[in-house]
């Protein structure tokens, strides 16, 4: 348990608007449940961010449960973005598709909290 906790760690701030979800580390089978609660936990508000900036890996697991928040938020009304995803996510998001259905900011985490 404590090395997954070391490998992936995620953060929720909420506002009247939106709810910023910050994970940092690495999105793996081992790991994907944390950001599924965060997700899944996240009150429906008009824009669900996903801060991906410091994320150095995201897996096929990874990449179902953005899907899967994406079509929640959708079904609540809402949006779902991604902000700043480092080069070897942008990579995923690019190889998977997501990046044509998925609005992605690039915004440094603190513009993207004062947004918040």
């Amino acid at each position: 348990m404590r090395e997954r906790e070391e490998r992936f760690h995620v953060e929720t701030t909420v506002s009247d608007d939106a709810v910023c979800i910050h994970a940092a580390g690495v999105i793996d089978i081992a790991t994907v449940a944390a950001l599924r609660a965060a997700l899944w936990a996240a009150p429906a508000r008009p824009e669900l961010r996903v801060d991906l900036s410091e994320v150095r890996l995201l897996s096929a697991a990874g990449v179902r449960a953005l899907v899967a928040a994406r079509l929640r938020v959708r079904a609540q009304g809402g949006e779902l973005v991604l902000v700043d995803p480092p080069p070897m996510v942008d990579r995923v998001l690019r190889a998977t598709g997501l990046r044509r259905v998925i609005p992605i900011i690039e915004a440094a985490p603190e513009r993207m909290l004062a947004g918040v």
